[in-house]
């Protein structure tokens, strides 16, 4: 089974790529926002793809964005062939495409954290803070928090993505559609929290993408809730004090940090067992997420 790791659509124009999707001008007003299967750790993107990930990140992100109806989504066809009939010319591409609306994207990572993990854990161990906000002492490793915080960073295409303060958060975006955000984010990883519960599964955090619409509408953009985005573990073996079980790209990471690898490019080359695992964890995930 191939990766597919770039794409050359040549009846449309290919506006960028990013460190997972490749996004296509169809007209104007509308994008044709290509899932690839890059993986990306540690703001890296590697050389080898997951087979089918991006197929699976598309239906889990269509999936999540038909129920959280709270705020308007980007998303105009999840079924892109019918409008593009020439992408049947590109095998495997349609199943991993959306088309959506063009909106002035912004320039932050929306994060809701439910539990003290990654890279938070090591600034609330030394500052008792979790991306700047103060939290109870004596919280152990991905314990969960007494309700869920908001942590923004710095959208950076390539590169790593910085955590910022609420202030310089709202000093880029604006308070007012910044309290919106802020509303909104959290509102939606309850809302996905308490689902996955019922299903034996923890959403410990995930992180949003918002852009506006012309007439200056907050819209819920690029993925949602998918494995790439979010941190979703086995209620089942859940420990605090340990690193959980999970369905995400945590598996990767701890494999990456086995290795004598200083987090920079060029990455190190991923084993096939590595990306088999990596894989299944993904195929997984989706499968719970598609009895919702």
């Amino acid at each position: 089974m191939k990766a597919i790791t770039s794409t050359n659509i040549k009846e449309l124009k290919k506006l960028f790529s990013g460190k997972v999707r490749d996004v296509y001008e169809i007209s104007p007003d509308q994008w044709l926002l290509v899932t690839t299967d890059r993986i990306s750790a540690f703001d890296v993107v590697f050389n080898e793809g997951i087979p089918e990930k991006g197929k699976v990140l598309n239906r889990i992100s269509n999936k999540w964005f038909s129920k959280m109806t709270m705020l308007p989504n980007h998303l105009i066809s999840t079924s892109p062939e019918k409008e593009l009939p020439f992408l049947a010319g590109y095998p495997g591409i349609a199943e991993r495409s959306v088309i959506v609306k063009k909106v002035n994207r912004l320039p932050v990572e929306c994060v809701v954290r439910g539990h003290l993990f990654g890279s938070v854990f090591s600034e609330y161990q030394s500052k008792g803070t979790a991306g700047g906000v103060k939290l109870p002492a004596g919280l152990g490793l991905a314990q969960e928090l007494p309700e869920p915080i908001f942590t923004p960073a710095d959208k950076a295409e390539f590169g790593h993505d910085e955590n910022i303060d609420h202030a310089k958060f709202f000093e880029v975006v604006g308070e007012k559609i910044g309290r919106q955000i802020m509303e909104n984010s959290i509102a939606i990883y309850i809302k996905a929290r308490d689902i996955m519960k019922g299903l034996g599964i923890i959403l410990a955090d995930t992180k949003f993408e918002f852009g506006l619409d012309q007439d200056g509408t907050l819209i819920l953009v690029d993925e949602v809730l998918t494995p790439d985005s979010s941190r979703y573990w086995d209620g089942d073996t859940f420990k605090i004090g340990e690193s959980p079980r999970s369905y995400d790209k945590q598996f990767l990471r701890d494999y990456l940090n086995t290795l004598n690898w200083d987090k920079t490019p060029p990455p190190p080359p991923l084993p096939d067992d590595i990306i088999e695992k990596t894989r299944d964890k993904y195929v997984s995930i989706l499968h719970t997420i598609e009895k919702l």
